[in-house]
């Protein structure tokens, strides 16, 4: 029972917005998704304000660069791809907000196959730079490069996926939605 009420917390995370165009068995990789670029910002500003720290008191601490590199990327990657799930990205959104029907679905669904396309090149592009970066590695530890750039492919593939569940959603229920209307200015009569 406890992961149940664990999960039914944790559903905060998820935007209701557009709601009828996401798939539920995936707000759990949402949920996921969302706490560890939280965790990933905040470990960012902590070994900043740590570097300049260390710095100024005369003692640094050369690998925190290491680890903001790692968690910049890492929260830069993860955040791409959550914000395709919850459709917070440039999509000419306000542009489709205002049109129903065929011409929405298909401004919808173009804009999604054009990422869906960049997608797969940051998949498959990633993929092919992470392998090569298996054979460098970053001073003075020797870590591995991968450690930086292996989030690259995982979030082609992430944001392939929360593509094609938008596609397919808006294809079956449509691209409109109730809060399409929220902000929509009053005719001035």
């Amino acid at each position: 029972m406890a992961a149940v009420t664990d999960f039914a917390a944790s559903r905060q995370l998820i935007l209701q917005r557009h709601r009828h165009l996401k798939w539920q068995w995936l707000d759990p990789l949402e949920v996921a998704l969302m706490i560890l670029c939280g965790v990933c910002i905040g470990a960012f500003t902590l070994c900043v304000l740590l570097d300049v720290v260390t710095r100024e008191i005369g003692y640094p601490w050369l690998w925190l660069q290491q680890a903001t590199t790692a968690f910049f990327a890492w929260g830069v990657f993860i955040g791409i791809a959550v914000a395709t799930r919850r459709n917070d990205h440039i999509y000419l959104a306000e542009i489709t907000k205002t049109m129903t029907g065929a011409k929405r679905s298909t401004i919808e669904i173009v804009n999604r196959l054009v990422v869906l396309v960049v997608a797969g090149f940051i998949a498959w592009f990633g993929y092919k730079n992470a392998l090569l970066d298996l054979g460098s590695y970053r001073m003075p530890w020797l870590i591995p490069l991968t450690v930086y750039t292996g989030i690259v492919p995982i979030s082609g593939v992430l944001v392939m996926l929360f593509c094609v569940e938008q596609i397919v959603n808006g294809w079956n229920n449509g691209f409109e939605g109730p809060e399409d209307n929220e902000y929509l200015a009053e005719p001035v009569e």
